[in-house]
């Protein structure tokens, strides 16, 4: 199997007057998060995974924070940017593991709701997506919120109606005559005569 991993890591300040979006959801807060679109730090740092597993940059090369495009945006269009450039490169996601650091509020209560809406936005099962959460105690960290994912991802494996050679050629005959057809029609080399022998080799002692 082949295999692969990405680390993501994103962190916003709280603002008051603007909506709290964690894991594509809007959570009940008197303060969102302050960011060039809409703050999702959790969508942020999964993007930012997905995007490192296969070495295709960051979410800034493909949103840059001063691009007036992004403004409020809704971060799933960059979690979907990211998710293309994973099939592109012949990927599919195996898991994602994240953990939110913040005071406030309280994650696990909403925690199986932000599962569920990261799954469906990802078309994986919710049991691929793990969200965790931990109180930054005594780094003075209160009015920010950080998230560290990791993904786990795996090359797309063949269709299961291609079978491979072995599975359809029956004969060491039918074999040596595919791969003469192959010499022949791509590399122009000339398919072998066959001898009829002039005598019956049967009858000969």
């Amino acid at each position: 199997m082949d295999c692969r991993i990405g680390f993501g890591w994103d962190s916003h300040a709280f603002k008051p007057g603007v909506p709290l979006r964690i894991g594509g959801i809007t959570l009940d807060h008197p303060e969102g998060l302050a960011g060039h679109s809409d703050g999702d730090v959790l969508l942020h740092a999964i993007t930012d995974a997905l995007l490192g597993s296969v070495a295709a940059g960051d979410i800034g090369s493909y949103f840059p924070p001063g691009d007036p495009r992004w403004k409020d945006a809704d971060s799933a269009i960059f979690l979907n940017l990211a998710l293309e450039e994973l099939v592109n490169a012949g990927y599919q996601i195996v898991n994602i593991d994240t953990t939110l650091v913040l005071a406030a509020p309280k994650i696990f209560p909403v925690a199986g709701e932000m599962r569920a809406r990261v799954a469906d936005l990802l078309n994986i099962e919710i049991d691929q997506i793990s969200i965790k959460a931990k109180t930054p105690e005594g780094l003075n960290l209160d009015h920010v919120a950080q998230c560290h994912a990791v993904a786990l991802v795996e090359r797309l494996v063949e269709p299961e109606d291609l079978k491979s050679m072995s599975a359809v050629i029956e004969t060491q005959r039918q074999l040596e005559d595919v791969v003469e057809d192959l010499l022949s029609s791509v590399h122009g080399v000339p398919k072998k005569r066959t001898i009829n022998p002039v005598y019956d080799t049967e009858d000969i002692t």
